[in-house]
């Protein structure tokens, strides 16, 4: 039975989650229909340009993403103490981008005046769109009617297109966060229909490798990798940008030939830090959402995000004691 999204999502736990919204039936988000022929490669396009364009509204940044044919992996991180030192221009800026607002908050965007009646409301309206623009539901949502729409009206039909809520997995430490990441940029090479992170086309893996190359130091409207967190440093992943992708590359050679020696031979830096031997990545990375519910992470964090969000069990306890503990 699908739970509450207030008994998934805990910002106490965690700012990090990964996201899965899939096609309801034969529909295609992407890739090409084996029955009729027809191509909608070009709606991964659509995903990606909305996702990226939604990261610049909301408080919310991009980790990991991938599109495939019928369905979506993304990793968000939800920054809500920033979108709390918004002011109000600025929440009204962002929000008055994707919806057109009210009467009133249109009336103060003009430089009208309010009366004192009229700014009760108003606060409360802001307040409400505040808190909006750095709840995962919201933004999934606005991703998924948009796309619905575009997908509907380019096949001249009406109804359902996404296979009801998104499901949502809360990431509660590193080992989990740097799974789960590997997980989504490694979806195309496990799916068999690429055969390097390189090529992986619509993948965070391959903008951040395109950036490696380029001598950029991150890609543009994605979460940073920031290595050593120092005084004053950006929000950011705190590891390397340069060992992830190594690590990412190594995997997707171990998934590939079916062994663990790529990964043992790398001796990688991440996961000598996270405390993972090969064994335990290559399960983690490949079979993340089969082993994990609602939640993953160490099992003392497993057990704190169960008391916050009132469940009686969660599934994966047993797979987070035997994956994510210190080699």
């Amino acid at each position: 039975m699908p739970q509450p999204r207030r008994n998934q999502i805990s910002l106490v736990d965690t700012p990090y989650y990964h996201c899965i919204s899939r096609c309801v039936r034969r529909s295609y988000l992407c890739g090409i229909d084996k029955y009729t022929g027809q191509t909608y490669e070009h709606r991964r396009g659509w995903v990606e340009d909305r996702l990226l364009f939604l990261s610049t509204v909301f408080s919310i940044s991009i980790c990991a993403y991938a599109v495939m044919s019928n369905h979506t992996h993304i990793v968000l991180y939800v920054d809500k103490s920033a979108a709390d030192d918004w002011k109000i221009d600025e929440v009204l800026r962002r929000y008055h981008k994707i919806h057109k607002g009210t009467l009133l908050t249109q009336k103060y965007v003009c430089g009208d005046k309010l009366t004192p009646g009229e700014l009760i409301t108003f606060d409360e309206t802001v307040e409400l769109y505040r808190k909006r623009l750095y709840d995962i539901s919201w933004f999934m949502r606005n991703i998924n009617e948009h796309i619905a729409r575009e997908a509907n009206k380019e096949d001249s039909c009406t109804g359902r297109f996404w296979e009801g809520r998104f499901k949502s997995q809360a990431l509660l430490d590193e080992s989990a966060l740097l799974a789960c990441m590997a997980y989504v940029d490694l979806n195309p090479i496990r799916a068999k229909v690429e055969k390097s992170p390189k090529t992986s086309k619509y993948t965070t893996i391959k903008k951040r490798l395109q950036a490696l190359n380029n001598k950029q130091q991150q890609p543009k409207n994605l979460m940073p990798f920031i290595g050593n967190p120092k005084q004053n440093s950006p929000k950011g992943i705190t590891y390397s940008l340069e060992n992830y992708c190594e690590l990412v590359q190594t995997t997707s050679r171990s998934i590939i030939d079916e062994k663990t020696d790529h990964i043992e031979k790398y001796q990688s830096p991440i996961l000598q830090q996270l405390g993972l031997d090969s064994a335990q990545w290559l399960i983690l990375v490949t079979e993340f959402e089969k082993h994990f519910f609602c939640a993953a992470g160490a099992e003392l964090m497993m057990n704190t995000f169960k008391r916050h969000t009132h469940h009686q069990r969660i599934r994966g306890m047993g797979k987070a004691k035997q994956l994510l503990k210190r080699a």
